[in-house]
């Protein structure tokens, strides 16, 4: 069985996760990233091809940059569990290119293929080693590997709502994510 630890909090909210009595939390990520999953793929089955350079503001960024981002974001579920540090001084970010909506779609399955098979493939040990991100000697942020998953599913959460923003104002009806939408009324 997997070694049993206590989340402990103190004054300024930092915490450990040495001593944490967890149950079983890979189930739990697995069944949440498939909900996710589901949402997310009816926010991306809307964006249309023909506004992929389209964008709100000019601080924001372009439509398709926003969809490729969501679309990876599910794999950052194996780079946690399968790397302990992401170094953009020694590699890069560029979006996956895609040149119409089907191949966003492709890229979103596959990120979430490659995410789920990590995490079927995990153990609930695997979930504690520290992982870093950096930008060369700079960290940026130190977390936990079950941390970098959650927050890749916070991340979700939070640009799908941008994209559900994107789409109202393009004038496309928005489905219901954790409830009924304006647009769409039932569950």
């Amino acid at each position: 069985m997997l070694s049993m630890a206590r989340v402990i909090f103190v004054s300024d909210l930092k915490y450990s996760y040495k001593n944490i009595d967890a149950m079983d939390i890979i189930p739990l990520l697995l069944k949440e990233f498939e909900q996710e999953a589901e949402t997310t793929r009816k926010f991306l089955n809307l964006v249309p091809a023909d506004k992929f350079n389209w964008k709100p503001h000019k601080k924001s960024m372009p439509l398709k940059r926003l969809s490729v981002h969501i679309a990876e974001l599910p794999s950052w579920t194996s780079m946690a569990l399968n790397t302990d540090e992401l170094n953009f001084d020694e590699s890069g970010y560029d979006p996956t290119p895609v040149k119409d909506s089907e191949e966003l779609l492709q890229l979103f399955e596959e990120s979430f293929e490659k995410g789920k098979t990590s995490l079927h493939e995990a153990n609930e040990e695997d979930l504690w080693p520290t992982w870093t991100m950096r930008n060369g000697d700079q960290i940026l942020r130190e977390m936990t590997k079950y941390e970098v998953i959650r927050h890749s599913f916070s991340q979700t959460t939070h640009h799908r709502a941008q994209l559900g923003v994107y789409l109202r104002l393009l004038d496309i009806p928005i489905p219901g994510s954790y409830g009924p939408s304006a647009d769409n009324q039932s569950f």
